[in-house]
């Protein structure tokens, strides 16, 4: 049995490992966790010699969660995007399978109009890799007709819903500039977490206070072990408003499920980022 577990970012200023060069950060971070979100493809298409230092940095074990680029989701919302597509995949081709999922992220108004649009795209898209799609539109939250409608798009290709869930930062005021950000900044739509393919995604949103945070994943842990004992395969990516013990509650995340289920395989033990000493 596996579990993936992972943060928003292989690099923070409060993590181990800061004080590498940067191109070396991701193989201190990929020591600690077996997954990341890959964020940044969002905003650019990686180059050749990026992909390349992925793969050196990360064993073959290791997964990475790439967003499609912003061109494709949310300026031509899945439209005309062929060519743009293809230049992706070229070049994360790379990577192999440490691509956990092609991860289209879609915009808050991508809404019921726009499920042709999606379904179209979906069953254009190569088969090369698993896809995961996060929806922000409140009707497929509220309105299980729509919900229903979604999750056939997505299993006819045999797509994932990526669950994103902000309800334990909702759950009361923040505290804090960075917990007042993200109230600013996420999604504050109910809790789903019905899983339809055996390589669940859950992005959870927890608070800065660790308590709270760990209090608040009980639910998901709940889940995940359920899945884990149904032969699903599941992703966990955690994530706090300022994320600066992402890293450490993501292992504390995994040890918890390895406390339930011992055959879960075990994380890597972390590789040392300090200066060597003689005591």
């Amino acid at each position: 049995m596996q579990v993936h577990v992972g943060c928003a970012m292989w690099t923070h200023p409060a993590w181990p490992g800061r004080e590498l060069p940067p191109r070396e950060r991701l193989r201190s971070y990929a020591s600690r966790c077996n997954a990341v979100e890959g964020n940044t493809t969002f905003y650019a298409t990686p180059a050749a010699r990026t992909v390349a230092s992925w793969v050196e940095q990360t064993p073959p074990e290791f997964r990475f969660l790439l967003k499609l680029p912003k061109p494709i989701t949310h300026e031509r919302r899945l439209g005309d995007v062929a060519e743009l597509v293809r230049g992706f995949l070229d070049a994360i081709e790379p990577l192999g399978e440490r691509v956990h999922a092609l991860w289209v992220q879609l915009p808050a108004s991508f809404g019921p109009t726009d499920l042709g649009a999606l379904a179209a795209f979906l069953r254009r898209l190569p088969r090369t890799h698993r896809t995961a799609v996060e929806v922000r539109h409140p009707v497929f939250f509220e309105d299980p007709r729509w919900a229903g409608r979604l999750e056939r798009v997505l299993g006819e290709v045999g797509a994932e819903w990526v669950l994103f869930d902000t309800t334990v930062l909702f759950a009361d005021a923040p505290v804090g500039a960075a917990e007042e950000e993200a109230w600013q900044k996420k999604p504050r739509l109910p809790r789903r977490s019905r899983a339809l393919t055996a390589h669940p995604v859950v992005r959870y949103l927890g608070r800065d206070d660790d308590a709270r945070t760990v209090e608040g994943w009980a639910h998901w842990l709940d889940t995940v072990v359920g899945w884990l004992r149904e032969g699903r395969s599941p992703t966990i990516f955690v994530h706090t408003p300022d994320n600066a013990r992402a890293l450490d509650l993501a292992r504390r995340f995994h040890e918890q499920v390895r406390a339930r289920l011992p055959g879960v395989e075990p994380l890597p033990e972390p590789t040392p980022t300090g200066p060597l000493t003689l005591f």
